[in-house]
């Protein structure tokens, strides 16, 4: 089979420099670290407070705000969206919030009457 010339090889026209390649390895493990730290303190948040009946409402939602941080930097790191404009990162990213805090909000609050509901349904039915 003959070789097509009409095809582009893009990886072929990167021409980074050492300096970039340096510069873009810093920022993987920069984001590395800081979403490993974000992690280890969720789980050690979770280990410390999770018997505690008390810290159950705090824990709960400071994992949600934690994972909605994790995931805003991800779009903002792995998705350049850091790069653009401030408003737009703001018409990106604030919908996205609202709503998936919105979604947590209901399952949790449905989740909460579901579990009070449930004990009168099954003395009804005789489960």
């Amino acid at each position: 089979m003959d070789a097509r010339d009409d095809i582009y090889e893009y990886s072929l026209d990167t021409h980074h420099s050492e300096e970039a390649g340096q510069k873009m390895r810093k920022k993987f493990y920069f984001v590395l670290a800081l979403l490993s730290v974000v992690t280890i303190i969720e789980v050690a948040m979770g280990m410390i407070w999770s018997r505690d009946e008390s810290m159950k409402e705090i824990l709960k939602y400071s994992f949600i705000i934690l994972t909605l941080f994790k995931a805003g930097y991800i779009t903002m790191v792995f998705m350049h969206l850091g790069d653009e404009k401030k408003s737009f990162q703001t018409v990106v990213l604030a919908p996205y919030f609202i709503l998936i805090g919105y979604l947590i909000f209901i399952c949790l609050s449905e989740a909460l009457y579901v579990g009070e509901f449930r004990p009168a349904v099954e003395n009804y039915f005789g489960l």
